[in-house]
């Protein structure tokens, strides 16, 4: 370690007193010039550290941020694609309703339609029955004329 009187004796000779006040100096120069770049170097790595802090939280602020839109544009068309589901579930409830009530009606009109049929069968039955008993009529008038006739 240099102390001052080491620093006084250089290579083993004594300076004289004016040169021992420039080591004097010199050393204090030395050691103030020394304690200068240690602090600079403190004063410049705290700035570092500083900076490099302010850039890992805005890097982190950035990513959330990107984070944040990719999560929403994906998010959107997923939504889009929950709310046509939602609503093509509901149409088919829908659909399945008014089929429902037609099935119905549509047994309705086929037991209306059967009805009808079988009115109309009655009827071509009673024409039938009719026409038959108008041919039994004529046959028994023809029958009473011809007796009569006779007699």
């Amino acid at each position: 370690m240099n102390t001052p009187m080491s620093m006084l004796t250089t290579r083993g000779r004594v300076l004289p007193f004016s040169e021992k006040e420039r080591t004097e100096e010199e050393t204090g120069t030395l050691e103030s010039s020394l304690l200068q770049l240690i602090e600079d170097n403190r004063r410049s790595s705290l700035q570092l550290r500083e900076k490099t802090e302010r850039s890992r939280k805005e890097a982190i602020r950035h990513a959330a941020r990107t984070a944040d839109l990719l999560v929403k544009a994906v998010n959107g068309g997923v939504e889009e694609c929950f709310v046509n589901e939602k609503r093509i579930e509901a149409e088919i409830r829908s659909l399945a309703v008014t089929v429902a009530r037609f099935g119905k009606q549509t047994d309705q009109w086929l037991a209306a339609t059967h009805a009808v049929n079988s009115a109309v069968k009655e009827i071509g039955d009673f024409e039938n029955w009719m026409k038959t008993m108008e041919f039994d009529c004529k046959k028994i008038t023809a029958a009473i004329r011809n007796i009569h006739e006779d007699h």
